[in-house]
C-alpha cells in the first residue's frame, strides 16, 4: 500500500469541507461536511442522490464548485499524488476491445510506472486475489457481470492505493458472488485501506459497512455508525423475498412467529414476500426451517421496492 502523504491526522482522513458541486444549475451536493476514516464507509440513498458526484468528487474527476477535498492531506491540485493514493471501480463498464483480464491489468499497471516484469507479477498477484486467475487469457468481453465486477476491482487494487472508491460494485450480482466481493472488502479495510461503497440495499450495507453517509437530493442528512441506521429501520419492517419450491408450506410455518408481520405469495407462486421487523432472526429462522421441512431455494434476497421505502422512512426521519 502506498505511504499517505501529508502530516499528522490529515494523513489519516479523507475530508471535505462545505463542498459543493454544480452542473450549470443543477444541483450535484451541496454544503457537504464529512471526515471520513479508515474502514468502511456506505454511501447510500435513491438515485439522483449525489453518490455517485461525491465519489467524483473524492477521487478528483471533478473538481469542487465550493469548499475544499483533502485525501489524505492531498488536494485535486495535485492530481498525480491523488491517483496513485486512489483506486477507482466506476459502475459503468469500460474495457478495452479485445482486451483480456491479464493484459487489461498489465496495461494499466504499465500506465502507472511499473516495468514489463513487475507489472506482469502484480497482475497475476490480483487476479489471484479476486478469484480470476483461471480466466486471465479469456477476453472480457465474455466475462459474466459477476467476472467483469471482479475484474474492475483487481483494476481499482492493482497498483496498491490507500482509498478504493468502489461505485455499486454489487449491482447485478447473485448471493453467493456479492458474499464473496463482500469478503473482498472487507480484506481490504482490515489492510488499513479506506473503502467507499455506494450500495441501494440496506441489509447489504448492513453487512458490509463500519459507518454510513446517508443522501438525499445532494445533501447529507444523515451518517454515522452502521448500528444507529439499524436502530431506525427496526422501526419499520423489511421486505424479504424468498423463491423456493413450496412457498405455501413456507408461508404457513414463517407466519407462526410474531416478528414476521406480513405474507404474500408472489405472482409466479414460486416465492414469498415476507415483511419483519427483525431481519436477524428471520433469516436464523429461515435456515433452520429450510433444513425442517427440505425445501428447494433458489434465493433469498431483500426487496429492493420496500429497500426505497426505508430510505425514504430514514430521510424524514433525519429532517
Amino acid at each position: 500500500m502506498n505511504a499517505a502523504i501529508g502530516s499528522g491526522a490529515a494523513s489519516r482522513v479523507i475530508r471535505l469541507s462545505g463542498v459543493s458541486k454544480f452542473y450549470g444549475e443543477v444541483l450535484g451536493i451541496n454544503r457537504v461536511d464529512l471526515a471520513i476514516e479508515p474502514g468502511i464507509t456506505a454511501l447510500v440513498g435513491p438515485n439522483g442522490a449525489g453518490k455517485s458526484t461525491l465519489m467524483n468528487l473524492i477521487t478528483g474527476l471533478l473538481r469542487p464548485s465550493r469548499g475544499e477535498v483533502s485525501v489524505l492531506g492531498v488536494g485535486p491540485d495535485r492530481p498525480e499524488e491523488l491517483f496513485r493514493l486512489v483506486g477507482y471501480a466506476s459502475q459503468h463498464d469500460g474495457f478495452p476491445r479485445g482486451s483480456t483480464g491479464l493484459s487489461f491489468l498489465r496495461s494499466m499497471l504499465r500506465l502507472h510506472g511499473m516495468a514489463a516484469r513487475e507489472a506482469e507479477a502484480r497482475a497475476w498477484e490480483v487476479l489471484r486475489l479476486v478469484g480470476l486467475e483461471s480466466a486471465a487469457q479469456r477476453k472480457i468481453a465474455g466475462y459474466s457481470k459477476g467476472m467483469r465486477q471482479r475484474i474492475k476491482l483487481a483494476h481499482a487494487v492493482a497498483h496498491r492505493p490507500a482509498v478504493l472508491v468502489l461505485d455499486e460494485p454489487l449491482n447485478g450480482l447473485d448471493p453467493m458472488a456479492r458474499a464473496e466481493m463482500i469478503d473482498l472488502f472487507q480484506r481490504q479495510a482490515e489492510a488499513g485501506l479506506h473503502v467507499i461503497v455506494s450500495s441501494h440495499i440496506l441489509h447489504e450495507v448492513d453487512m458490509l459497512s463500519d459507518r454510513v453517509v446517508l443522501l438525499s437530493a445532494g445533501y447529507v442528512v444523515a451518517e454515522g455508525e452502521v448500528e444507529g441506521v439499524r436502530d431506525e429501520v427496526d422501526e419499520r419492517p423489511l421486505q424479504i423475498l424468498v423463491r423456493c419450491d413450496r412457498p405455501e408450506r413456507l408461508a404457513a410455518r414463517v407466519f407462526e412467529h410474531d416478528h414476521v408481520v406480513e405474507v404474500r405469495l408472489h405472482e409466479d407462486r414460486r416465492g414469498l414476500l415476507l415483511a419483519t421487523r427483525d431481519a436477524d432472526r428471520l433469516y436464523l429462522l429461515l435456515n433452520r426451517l429450510v433444513l425442517e421441512e427440505e425445501l428447494a431455494v433458489e434465493a433469498v434476497a431483500p426487496a429492493d421496492a420496500d429497500t426505497a421505502a426505508v430510505y425514504g422512512y430514514l430521510i424524514e426521519e433525519a429532517r
